[in-house]
């Protein structure tokens, strides 16, 4: 990014819903089992088959619609979408084209800047296609067991500037929908997906410049890095003269580059027609309050509780309510009686360091985390050594808190008598620092504590440390 361009960017994502059945027919939904074993006729499109609308589906597209403040439509219906798929039998996906389940909605972002309002533009159902599997000396083969799972789209409006801002709206819309169990949102499972729309414009111009759309980023890292490339090639061509195309491209991690996959489609390439074998979809009132009064609570307002009931700041209750998973992870762990700002601390410093927030699978329980906090608030141990006991949990589950600080000798040194004459050593053999630290250089205190450290193994008393050491060195 330089001052002299703007970045424009929309997102569509694409959500697996959490059916216990495919959309259109009774084929099981699910991840990972042996290819082509959930399919049959309707899935497979083999003459004659004729699709059935699954109820759920609707249900969960309502729900995700509500909690994103969008409306919801009372009549719809379904196209079909003719487009070249190799990975879905019939030929084409049934979708919508117009009067989308849910329409005109927001989420509001924090980023550094402070609060923004992203728009959505509509969230349509459809379904997915199968997954194309390329082996060398075989060619490419086809599992069709992910083709027609339902999915909803949810497309935004070009609202978006940074790299930054697309992040935090898809980690609050992944929050959204993990919370009202509308999709386990796995990136790594495919279950979340997103395309992004990419233009770039000089600063101050309304006119848009030319799109691209980067297409199935599959991971947080990639989405930034896929941002980053193709905003510098952008302005570079600008800048050159070079004329963009419109076309869709993908992100190779291996490069860290963009590359063009094929020229971009209008929507008169995909010739919608409406799907003459399912009925309109009609959703009435009551059906939309049953839903929008079983909504559990949401980010937000989870947010807004941490910071009030908890006393914690807006960016850790926003770190902590990114996703469900983590949320009921903090709150079982203060539920266990650990300190929530100190839970709250090395949960986002530690754990996440050891498990992303996107795909949170700790190894610790929160009784067992609770406890190493407890040491630390006793004096017990110091952070430093419950950070290494959450590791060594994080390897071998079985074992205790309580355990390891036996094994690892953890215990801090609290002795103020020992102590001392560990540091009477260290400022002997520290002349320079001590030195340095007395001619009013405050940061050379630490090199001293560092040494301090060294010699205790990590298990001096920090803050016992700096109060005899101030005392020493006047």
């Amino acid at each position: 990014m330089t001052n002299n361009y703007e970045t424009v960017m929309g997102l569509e994502v694409h959500v697996e819903l959490k059916t216990k059945t495919k959309i259109f027919c009774n084929c099981a939904n699910k991840f990972g089992d042996k290819p082509n074993t959930n399919t049959c006729p309707v899935c497979l499109g083999l003459p004659g088959a004729i699709p059935v609308l699954n109820e759920k589906v609707l249900d969960l597209a309502v729900t995700a619609g509500l909690a994103t403040n969008c409306e919801i439509s009372r009549i719809g219906k379904q196209d079909r979408k003719n487009y070249f798929y190799p990975d879905l039998a019939k030929g084409y996906q049934i979708s919508q084209d117009e009067n989308p389940i849910c329409h005109d909605g927001y989420l509001d972002i924090e980023t550094s800047r402070g609060k923004k309002r992203i728009r959505i533009n509509r969230m349509h159902i459809e379904e997915d296609a199968g997954k194309l599997i390329h082996e060398e000396g075989l060619g490419s083969l086809v599992d069709n067991n992910r083709a027609g799972t339902p999915l909803i789209e949810i497309v935004s409006e070009p609202d978006l500037r940074s790299a930054e801002e697309v992040l935090a709206y898809l980690q609050k819309l992944r929050a959204i929908l993990t919370y009202t169990d509308v999709s386990d949102a796995k990136m790594n499972e495919g279950s979340f997906r997103c395309d992004v729309n990419l233009s770039v414009r000089e600063a101050g111009k309304e006119e848009f410049g030319t799109r691209v759309e980067m297409k199935n980023l599959n991971s947080f890292q990639s989405i930034q890095r896929a941002i980053e490339y193709e905003t510098a090639r952008h302005i570079k061509a600008v800048e050159s003269g070079e004329e963009l195309i419109q076309e869709t491209r993908g992100y190779s991690q291996d490069t860290r580059k963009t590359y063009s996959m094929r020229s971009k489609e209008d929507a008169a390439d995909y010739r919608f027609i409406p799907d003459p074998d399912l009925m309109p979809i009609i959703i009435t009132d009551e059906k939309i309050e049953e839903i929008k009064e079983s909504l559990p609570e949401l980010p937000d307002a989870r947010k807004a509780r941490y910071t009030e009931e908890y006393g914690l700041s807006n960016y850790d209750a926003e770190q902590l309510t990114s996703s469900i998973e983590v949320a009921t992870f903090f709150e079982e762990t203060v539920k266990n009686g650990a300190n929530p700002k100190s839970v709250a601390n090395l949960i986002i410093t530690e754990i996440f360091r050891l498990s992303s927030p996107e795909d949170f699978d700790v190894n610790i329980s929160p009784a067992a985390f609770a406890e190493t906090i407890e040491f630390v608030d006793n004096g017990r141990i110091n952070l430093g050594s419950a950070k290494k006991i959450i590791e060594i949990i994080f390897e071998n589950p079985e074992k205790t808190p309580e355990s390891i600080i036996f094994e690892e000798d953890l215990e801090q040194i609290n002795d103020r008598t020992i102590l001392g004459k560990i540091i009477d050593d260290v400022i002997l053999h520290s002349k320079k620092a001590v030195d340095e630290y007395r001619s009013g250089k405050e940061k050379a205190l630490q090199a001293v504590i560092g040494q301090v450290m060294g010699k205790t193994k990590g298990k001096a008393n920090p803050q016992l440390t700096i109060d005899i050491l101030k005392e020493k060195l006047g």
